[in-house]
């Protein structure tokens, strides 16, 4: 790799060895060589790569960035069984008040009995596994940075526009409002991308009720809304790192939709940051995450708070997950809800469409709130 070029220097001191290789770093080549491949993070693995490329090394501060890490027992996010909320007026007023809590003071949320069968679940990480892992010909063939094809293989979406790449591949589907052919779906996981995405979109139909209802609201106001028009299906494969203190599986950020619904494998390694330390998300069986993301907090005029997390890169891998990112049309325009606008809580945010924000969140950069742009 490039950047070992300067390891071969003579030099006296750790300060001489950071300028030398910062002059004879050349980024762009070796993020265009990488790119080129069109095999990604697994590409490198499969062919031994035993230290981690500079154009990885996220820099000390962005894992050590001297917030505490808790540990499981200390602190978890809230876990909210969602058994007889069709049935029972009870039960489901008990949900409401747990969802509204988990939202207004975590943003993030875990749930069982959600109504998608367990098999399911493991099909849909043993599909993304397929696909990850199948020969790098067969992977190349989706391998595209167009962002009007419906289904795409990529590693890193801002690869060439960021100062570092996470340790990650993606295999990506725009399933809504208009989903992709069945023949445009890869093979190896054609039936289960078909089923899980069916399945978790009348999830998210059901969730999006008991937001609205957790927040005083008609029981159908952000499906009225169109929050649930477009479903952007991330199928993420993170390969064991051999230097995981060099780099990060995902950096920290918040989500840009409205709400995500994610599914984890069993490695581990999300983390959410709460009261300014980092909590571990930890896998449960049959259990799916639930987060607000940024659209909602702007919608909900910061009554529901879209918080940052991240993934660690690990010694272990693969670690897979699928989140699902439920969000308004590209073209819509929305603003904080009126009847969440009071003389206590007044007006925080103007009207902004989706697409304004992507080009915003583009401009912004990793790990900066892209809220604050739309602030009154």
């Amino acid at each position: 790799m490039m950047h070992q070029q300067s390891q071969n220097m003579v030099v006296t001191s750790t300060d001489e060895l950071e300028a030398e290789t910062v002059s004879s770093y050349d980024r762009e080549s070796e993020v265009k060589a990488f790119d080129d491949s069109k095999v990604g993070v697994q590409g490198l693995v499969v062919n031994g790569v035993t230290k981690v490329p500079r154009m990885f090394h996220c820099g000390h501060s962005n894992l050590n960035d001297g917030l505490t890490v808790e540990s499981d027992s200390e602190f978890s996010i809230p876990l909210i069984d969602l058994t007889g909320i069709h049935d029972d007026p009870i039960l489901r007023g008990d949900v409401v008040g747990k969802v509204r809590y988990a939202c207004e003071n975590w943003g993030f949320f875990q749930i069982i009995n959600h109504g998608i069968p367990t098999h399911i679940l493991d099909e849909m990480i043993k599909g993304t596994c397929r696909f990850h892992q199948q020969d790098a010909e067969v992977r190349k063939e989706y391998y595209t940075r167009d962002m009007s094809k419906k289904v795409i293989y990529l590693s890193n979406f801002t690869l060439h526009h960021d100062p570092y790449a996470d340790w990650r591949d993606t295999l990506a589907f725009f399933w809504a409002p208009n989903p992709p052919k069945a023949e445009e779906l890869p093979p190896v996981c054609r039936d289960i991308v078909i089923q899980y995405s069916e399945k978790v979109m009348e999830l998210a139909s059901v969730l999006f009720e008991l937001l609205s209802e957790a927040l005083g609201l008609n029981r159908f106001h952000f499906k009225e809304m169109g929050n649930d028009e477009g479903l952007l299906l991330l199928c993420h494969y993170y390969p064991a790192c051999p230097e995981p203190e060099l780099t990060i599986g995902t950096s920290k950020h918040s989500d840009g939709g409205c709400m995500t619904i994610l599914l984890q494998g069993q490695m581990g390694g999300l983390q959410l940051l709460h009261d300014n330390q980092w909590i571990n998300v930890p896998p449960m069986e049959g259990a799916l995450v639930v987060n607000i993301g940024d659209l909602l907090q702007l919608m909900t005029n910061d009554k529901f708070i879209s918080v940052q997390h991240r993934v660690l890169a690990k010694q272990q891998g693969p670690r897979i997950s699928v989140a699902s990112l439920f969000r308004t049309g590209i073209s819509k325009v929305f603003g904080p809800i009126k009847e969440l606008i009071s003389e206590d809580r007044p007006l925080i945010y103007r009207e902004i469409s989706l697409k304004e924000y992507i080009a915003q969140r583009y401009a912004s950069g990793i790990g900066t709130s892209t809220l604050l742009h739309f602030k009154l």
